[in-house]
C-alpha cells in the first residue's frame, strides 16, 4: 500500500495523459495524438518518478525532453506554430488541432487541475531561461505585469490583420513567425534575466500565455500547501521560489498564488517539512 501511495502521482499523471491520447486518437482519427500525448505524459511521469527518487536533474530532464520535442519536432520539422500566434491562427481557421488542442489542454483547461505546471516542466522558453545563473530572484518583484497584456493583444492583432488583409501563404508566414517569435522571446527573456537578476523575469512580466494561465490556475486542484502549525516562518521557501509565491499562506489569494510553477523548490528547502502537494 505504501509503495502504491508513493508512486500514485506519476501513475495518475500518466493515466491522465493516456486518457487524453486515446480520446483524441479515437475522435480525431489521427494516431499522432496517441504518440504525442503518451510521449509527453511518459516524460512528465518519469520526471516525477526521478523526483521521488531524489534525482537532482528530474525537472530539467522533463523540460528538455518535452521542450525540445515541442520546439524542434513539432515546431521546426512538422512546421506547427505552437506559440500563441499559432493558437490564434488555428482558432480563426476553425480547426481543432495542433495549437488549439495544445492550448486547450496545457494552458486553458488543464491548469484547473495542475495550475502552471506547464511553465515549470514543459515550456521550451523557460527550458532555456532556467539554465541562466539567476535561479533565485535577487530583488522584489517589479510592477511590470501589465506588459503581458500588451504582448497578448499584439499577438492577437497581428494574426487578425493577416486574416483581415487576406495575406496569401498564411501557413508559410506562420512558420516564419514561429521561428522569429521564438528568437525574440529568447532574446527578451535573456535580457530581462540579466537586467533583473531573475531567470523567470520573462514569465512574470512579458509572457502572453500567462493571460490564459492565471485565471484557471487560481482554481487548480494540485497546489503546494503549508502545514501552518509546523511552519516557523523562516522565509526560506520565499527566498528560493523563482516566482515569488508566498507559500506560508494556504489561501488561494496568497501573494502571487497563480504564479506557482510546481518546481517544488520550496518543498525541498523547508526545514520543517511542512510544505507538500
Amino acid at each position: 500500500m505504501r509503495v502504491i501511495k508513493k508512486y500514485a502521482g506519476p501513475l495518475l499523471m500518466f493515466a491522465l495523459f493516456a486518457a487524453v491520447a486515446i480520446l483524441l486518437w479515437l475522435t480525431q482519427h489521427k494516431i499522432f495524438y496517441l504518440f504525442n500525448f503518451l510521449y509527453i505524459g511518459g516524460c512528465i511521469s518519469l520526471g516525477l518518478l526521478l523526483y521521488i527518487k531524489k534525482v537532482s536533474f528530474a525537472r530539467l530532464f522533463v523540460q528538455l525532453a518535452v521542450g525540445l520535442y515541442m520546439l524542434l519536432y513539432l515546431g521546426v520539422f512538422s512546421r506547427e506554430n505552437m506559440q500563441i500566434e499559432g493558437f490564434w491562427y488555428y482558432l480563426f481557421l476553425g480547426a481543432f488541432e495542433a495549437a488549439t488542442i495544445h492550448y486547450a489542454i496545457a494552458k486553458i483547461f488543464g491548469p484547473l487541475l495542475f495550475g502552471r505546471g506547464w511553465c515549470g516542466y514543459a515550456c521550451w522558453t523557460a527550458m532555456v531561461l532556467d539554465l541562466l545563473p539567476y535561479k533565485q530572484p535577487a530583488a522584489p518583484r517589479k510592477n511590470l505585469g501589465w506588459l503581458r497584456y500588451v504582448t497578448f493583444v499584439l499577438s492577437l492583432l497581428f494574426v487578425s490583420l493577416l486574416f483581415l488583409l487576406a495575406v496569401p501563404q498564411l501557413e508559410r508566414i506562420m512558420f516564419h513567425c514561429f521561428i522569429v517569435g521564438n528568437l525574440l522571446y529568447y532574446a527578451a527573456g535573456i535580457i530581462l534575466a540579466f537586467a533583473f537578476h531573475d531567470n523567470r523575469a520573462f514569465c512574470k512580466y512579458l509572457c502572453p500565455i500567462t493571460v490564459f494561465l492565471k485565471p484557471t490556475s487560481y482554481f487548480s486542484l494540485l497546489r503546494v500547501k503549508n502545514d501552518q502549525q509546523s511552519c516557523i516562518s523562516c522565509g526560506k521557501c520565499q527566498r528560493v521560489c523563482p516566482m515569488n509565491v508566498d507559500m506560508r499562506n494556504n489561501a488561494r489569494q496568497r501573494v502571487n498564488g497563480t504564479e506557482c510553477i510546481l518546481c517544488l523548490k520550496c518543498v525541498d528547502c523547508c526545514p520543517q517539512k511542512c510544505l507538500h502537494l
